[in-house]
């Protein structure tokens, strides 16, 4: 990481007001493909790490059972919730946390995890420790969308800041997923420097046709 994550913080609680307003048409793309991909049902709980303004978060509560939106930046927290009270909706829950310190409540067990254009700003060992958190907390999916190096980035049209932000290539966040047990099956491209993946569970016993 190249600030602390008081620094990080600070930077994202300026932008809180106006976040909405100045995302790329490349960020809302891939901010749809993770609300496609994510796809909870009614009794599964969201864990939203780096939930922002709550854009994913609440975008996906309609359709899950519980959301929790987790962000260092109080600004942003706050914002998320404004616009889930805006809307009526009572089963989100939005609070302090991290991708290695995610702070969840005692009774949630997650089902799925999504993420949406911040893991970046961890260098890629911090992303590898991240996405081992994710797994110990063991969801069936982790669905990322980020800025990722399918190629060469070109430094004339970046999709990062290189003085706050760190993106990995998509080689290293694919074998950070199937480290720790996920099954890639969504490699997403967006832009030469965004994309999704979508991690799935492989499931114990599976080991070949009939159980074999």
């Amino acid at each position: 990481m190249k600030r602390t994550l008081e620094e990080h913080a600070a930077r994202f609680d300026e932008q809180a007001d106006s976040y909405d307003d100045g995302n790329s048409p490349e960020y809302r793309a891939c901010a749809n493909l993770v609300i496609e991909h994510a796809d909870p049902d009614d009794g599964d709980t969201v864990l939203d790490l780096g939930t922002g303004t709550g854009a994913i978060a609440l975008a996906l509560a309609p359709a899950a059972g519980r959301v929790i939106g987790r962000d260092i930046s109080e600004g942003m927290r706050e914002r998320a919730r404004q616009k889930a009270a805006d809307r009526g909706l009572e089963n989100t829950e939005f609070g302090e946390g991290r991708f290695r310190e995610p702070n969840l409540p005692d009774d949630a067990d997650v089902d799925v995890v999504v993420s949406n254009f911040a893991l970046h700003h961890l260098s890629d060992a911090e992303k590898r420790e991240a996405i081992e958190t994710i797994a110990g907390l063991d969801p069936a999916r982790f669905v990322l969308g980020d800025v990722m190096f399918f190629g060469t980035p070109d430094p004339d049209e970046p999709f990062y800041s290189p003085d706050v932000d760190d993106p990995a290539t998509v080689g290293t966040l694919v074998d950070a997923f199937t480290d720790v047990g996920f099954a890639l099956t969504v490699v997403e491209r967006v832009h030469d420097q965004v994309g999704v993946l979508v991690g799935e569970r492989v499931p114990t016993g599976t080991t070949g046709e009939g159980g074999q």
